[in-house]
């Protein structure tokens, strides 16, 4: 290898890693900082299972324990602000579903406004199934068709091949 062909070699990797620095770099810039805890670990501890049974409502399938976006941590915050002030968990909830409706809730109650969202999935399963026995009974029901008699058979025979002759 020339001296030439070496220093070409040596200063792409040069090049290559600092690419790769830079890269890295930028990537733990435009990472979020995790957010400091509450002083109180018990405080803390109750602020999360509070998180944990309240629903992110950017992401809807994640609590905002869970979720990384802005309104969750929003809300954890929220929650922590309002133990740190002496709000029981049953306020905080209160004051959550007030805000936002029984859809924050990850567990929401039996009311007449949820009941669709608890038994819902197993009326449809039910109508399905119902449907399902309805048009099997149906069908069984249907006549078998009768198969064509001979001479039936020798007509449509002859009327192909009067059509295959005018076509010819």
């Amino acid at each position: 290898m020339t001296a030439f062909a070496w220093r070409s070699a040596v200063a792409s990797a040069v090049l290559a890693a600092g690419v790769m620095a830079g890269v890295f770099a930028g990537a733990s810039v435009a990472a979020k900082e995790a957010q400091p805890l509450a002083d109180d670990p018990a405080l803390e501890q109750r602020a999360m299972n509070l998180a944990q049974e309240l629903r992110c409502l950017v992401c809807q399938n994640q609590t905002i324990a869970d979720s990384n976006a802005d309104l969750a941590n929003d809300l954890r915050n929220q929650i922590r602000t309002m133990l740190k002030q002496g709000a029981t968990d049953a306020q905080v909830r209160d004051y959550m579903t007030a805000r936002y409706g029984d859809f924050v809730l990850y567990q929401p109650p039996v009311k007449s406004t949820t009941l669709l969202l608890w038994f819902g999935p197993a009326l449809l399963l039910g109508g399905g199934a119902i449907a399902l026995v309805v048009a099997v009974r149906r069908r069984r029901l249907l006549p078998d068709e009768d198969p064509a008699s001979a001479d039936e058979e020798r007509r449509a025979i002859e009327l192909l091949e009067r059509q295959e002759e005018g076509r010819s």
